[in-house]
């Protein structure tokens, strides 16, 4: 008899949910049939849930109780204070069950690098696994190290299904913008659709090829780049060529 099999039922939910999304399917399917052209039906009034409360003689009736919205973040107003919240308990993905990959470089760098999420095999450190090759060269095509970047992921945690939930990206876009607003590099390299929505509110294919001014308090400025992330860049090689364009501009007159 062979060794005893053992079946990673999450890891093949998560790769079949990658597999989805990656093929375009956004909604849910059903054997019954619908109707795609019918017009929407109306929305009905949002109610409030009201208190009820007994009445005394001679007192007005109570007020209804209103849902409370969700809380604003508190975010620490300090980088060294904000990144060790961003490992803690109060942060969004610590809720999620995986590992808080912890951003990596100085404090104070002329640029900074922005990806969506953690890579599966990245444990310690972002882009520490099979797309760490990959990329260390982009870096090193344009004169820079690790050593010289400030990395950093809008999740901390990598989603089960590889990419970041919708829901979850109000609360994630606030956490990056305060992230970069602290280091406030002069050059920020954002890397996939998350990246580039959480800072410019807009996909990679709609943003990149040019420069983009992104403005902090304090009168601090961070001019943004989009281009694909190296896990797009792995399956579809011919996109290096835009990529090698966008570090140029993400690099050109930096250093002058």
């Amino acid at each position: 008899m062979g060794a005893e099999q053992i079946f990673d039922w999450n890891k093949a939910a998560a790769s079949t949910l990658e597999w989805w999304q990656a093929a375009g399917v956004d909604m849910l399917a059903s054997d019954e049939p619908f109707d795609w052209l019918a017009a929407p039906e109306p929305e009905a009034e949002p109610r409030v849930a009201e208190q009820r409360m007994p009445e005394r003689r001679g007192e007005a009736p109570a007020a209804p109780a209103v849902a409370v919205a969700r809380a604003p973040l508190v975010l620490p107003p300090t980088l060294e204070g904000f990144l060790a919240w961003r490992l803690g308990s109060d942060a969004p993905e610590a809720a999620w069950g995986g590992a808080l990959v912890p951003a990596s470089g100085p404090a104070v760098a002329d640029v900074m690098i922005l990806v969506d999420c953690p890579e599966r095999d990245d444990r310690d450190a972002l882009l520490s696994g099979e797309l760490a090759r990959l990329f260390d060269r982009m870096l090193a095509a344009i004169g820079l190290t690790r050593a010289q970047v400030h990395l950093a992921a809008v999740a901390a945690a990598r989603p089960i299904a590889g990419r970041v939930p919708r829901e979850a990206e109000a609360a994630l876009f606030e956490i990056t913008r305060h992230h970069v607003a602290l280091v406030a590099p002069k050059r920020l390299l954002a890397l996939g659709n998350a990246a580039s929505r959480a800072l410019l509110a807009a996909d990679v294919a709609e943003t990149r090829g040019r420069l983009h001014l992104v403005e902090h308090k304090g009168g601090r400025r961070t001019e943004v780049v989009a281009s694909h992330h190296p896990r797009l860049l792995r399956e579809r090689p011919a996109a290096k060529a835009d990529a090698w364009r966008d570090l140029q501009l993400l690099i050109g007159g930096l250093q002058a």
